[in-house]
C-alpha cells in the first residue's frame, strides 16, 4: 500500500482491549465495544503486543492519555477480528486501521477543530460509513457483513454506553484491571 499522507504506519498491532472492562454490543456478524481507557508508560509496558508492518515504534512523547475508545470487530477468515479503533482521547483523538492479515497498524488522527467532538465523529462513521471502513482496514469479510438495519438499531446503546464510559469511569478499578492483567 502507498504511503498516505497522515497515516502513522505503527511496527506494533494496538494493546488490545480489556475484555472485563468493555461492553459488548452485536449487530449481526459485527460487534461493537465501548471501553473507558487509560495509557499511560505502566500500562503500555505491562501490555503485551504483536510486531506489525510499519516504520514507526509509537510516539516519542511522554505517554499519559485517557477517554473512549470504540472497538469494531468482525468476522475474518472465521475468527472475530478487531478491524477498527476510535480512541477518543482527550490529548491526542485518532482511530486505527486494523489489518491482522498483513499484520498492520494504521493510525488517523481526528482533529476536533475540524471533525468536532471525537466521539460524536466515531459515533457518526459507525453508523453511516462502518462497511468502506472495514474494506480500507484490509478486513473485506466483515464489511460485507454490515448490514445498516442492525448498526442502527444497536446505536442508540452504544451511545448511550459510550457517554455513560465518558463520565462515569473509576480511573483507580481501570488503572487496576489493565495493570494486573496485562502482568498476569
Amino acid at each position: 500500500m502507498p504511503d498516505e499522507k497522515g497515516v502513522t504506519h505503527y511496527n506494533v498491532m494496538p494493546i488490545a482491549p480489556l475484555d472485563d472492562q468493555t461492553l459488548f454490543f452485536d449487530a449481526g456478524e459485527i460487534r461493537i465495544g465501548v471501553e473507558y481507557r487509560l495509557l499511560d508508560e505502566a500500562i503500555a509496558a505491562a501490555s503485551s503486543t504483536q510486531e506489525a508492518q510499519g516504520d514507526e515504534a509509537g510516539a516519542e512523547v511522554v505517554l499519559e492519555d485517557r477517554g473512549v475508545s470504540l472497538h469494531v470487530y468482525g468476522k475474518e477468515e472465521g475468527e472475530m477480528l478487531e478491524c477498527i479503533r476510535f480512541d477518543c482521547f482527550d490529548e491526542d483523538p485518532h482511530y486505527h486501521y486494523i489489518g491482522w492479515t498483513e499484520k498492520t497498524n494504521q493510525m488517523i488522527h481526528i482533529d476536533p477543530i475540524a471533525q468536532g467532538d471525537p466521539l460524536g465523529f466515531a459515533l457518526d462513521c459507525i453508523q453511516h460509513r462502518l462497511a468502506p471502513m472495514l474494506r480500507r482496514a484490509g478486513a473485506p469479510g466483515a464489511a460485507s457483513c454490515v448490514r445498516s438495519e442492525q448498526i442502527e438499531a444497536i446505536m442508540p446503546r452504544v451511545a448511550e454506553a459510550a457517554y455513560r464510559a465518558r463520565f462515569e469511569h473509576n480511573d483507580k478499578s481501570i488503572r487496576s484491571a489493565a495493570l494486573d492483567e496485562r502482568e498476569s
